[in-house]
Order: structure tokens, then C-alpha cells, then sequence
């Protein structure tokens, strides 16, 4: 299904896609560079068909400059690398869910959108969770895997599981319950 085909009013949500990652010990450049990618396309591909585009900014923890998630540290901004877009919606929200203590679901309502694509950071908490959250209300989701990003983590058992690990489980907890899995190009086009 691309964007040309989508059956109701839909609205692309950036969840997160902020500087404050950078200054994290878990960064990854090597994967942010396809994710970056990923989005721009996604990004374009929206635009050029009035999609509207939601952007969504975190803060978390204390309001302090050495904390990168503050308002204070002035990393909560959009990522570098990332394209220009006219944001129809920007708002900042402090809970994993873009639709708790926030404007959006409100906004979605009165623009009558019905269905949602998600793409930003983390794979795996805010954008897995905003997808959830979303697909409980009604709302129809679109996952774009590829347009998250996540990091490898370490479980409680002290294991390692890779951010392709990571994305895969997502995938499979997500797919045929909260959201359909979706590629860009499947969205926008080669």
C-alpha cells in the first residue's frame, strides 16, 4: 500500500528524533545514518502528498544542562541530518506515549485522522508505546521499522541483545495486533 492509497485522513508522527541521543553513551552513527535515510524518504514522500507531518520532542529528568533531555541542555531539538518539513503539530511530551499528557490526540480528532504512521526513536519504548496506546484508541497504525531507531541493550540476565534484535521483536510483538509492519519504499515509492 503506498500513501496515494491510504483509505482515510493520515498523519506521520516523528516521535522523538531530538539531539539529546547524541550525547548518549549508546549512540550508534553507523545505524543512524540508515534510519536517517529511511526518514528523510519518508519525510519527502509525506510532504509531496500533504500528508501532515506531527513532531514529537522528549524532556525527562531534571531540568539541569548536563542532562541531555532537559529543556535546559538545549539538545531537545530536532536531530541533525534530519530533512526540513513544516510540522502541522509540534509539542513536547514527558511520558513514553505521544498521546498522554499532550495536544495530539485532540488535534488528530479534529482533523478527522483516522491513521497514523509512526517513525523516530526509540524502536522499541516511545514509538512502540505510542503505537500501542494508538492502536487501543482506534486509531490505525503504520510501523515503520526501518524509520525507528534503537540501541543494543543489555538484558536483566546480563545478556546482549542487538538493536536488529531489538527491531525484530518489536516487529513481532506489534504486527497483526497493534500496527502493520511497513516499509518506506512500500509507503513512498522506490
Amino acid at each position: 500500500m503506498s500513501l496515494a492509497d491510504l483509505p482515510c485522513p493520515t498523519a506521520l508522527l516523528l516521535i522523538d528524533m531530538q539531539e539529546s541521543f547524541r550525547a548518549r553513551a549508546y549512540w550508534n552513527e553507523a545505524e543512524a545514518r540508515p534510519f536517517l535515510s529511511a526518514v528523510n524518504r519518508l519525510v519527502q514522500g509525506c510532504a509531496e502528498r500533504s500528508i501532515p507531518i506531527v513532531r514529537v520532542l522528549h524532556v525527562d529528568g531534571p531540568d539541569t544542562p548536563d542532562n541531555p533531555f532537559s529543556a535546559s541542555s538545549g539538545r531537545v531539538r530536532p536531530l541533525e541530518g534530519l530533512a526540513d518539513f513544516d510540522a502541522a503539530l509540534s509539542f513536547v511530551k514527558a511520558r513514553h506515549s505521544a498521546l498522554v499528557g499532550t495536544p495530539l490526540a485532540v488535534w488528530l480528532h479534529q482533523h478527522g485522522i483516522r491513521h497514523l504512521i509512526v517513525a523516530g526513536i526509540r524502536t522499541e519504548q516511545c514509538c512502540e508505546t505510542t503505537t500501542r496506546h494508538a492502536s487501543d484508541e482506534g486509531w490505525t497504525v503504520d510501523y515503520v521499522t526501518e524509520a525507528t531507531l534503537t540501541f543494543d541493550m543489555t538484558t536483566p540476565a546480563g545478556e546482549r541483545l542487538s538493536a536488529a534484535q531489538i527491531r525484530e521483536r518489536t516487529e513481532t510483538v506489534l504486527a497483526g495486533r497493534f500496527a502493520t509492519i511497513r516499509r518506506v519504499e512500500e509507503l513512498v515509492g522506490a
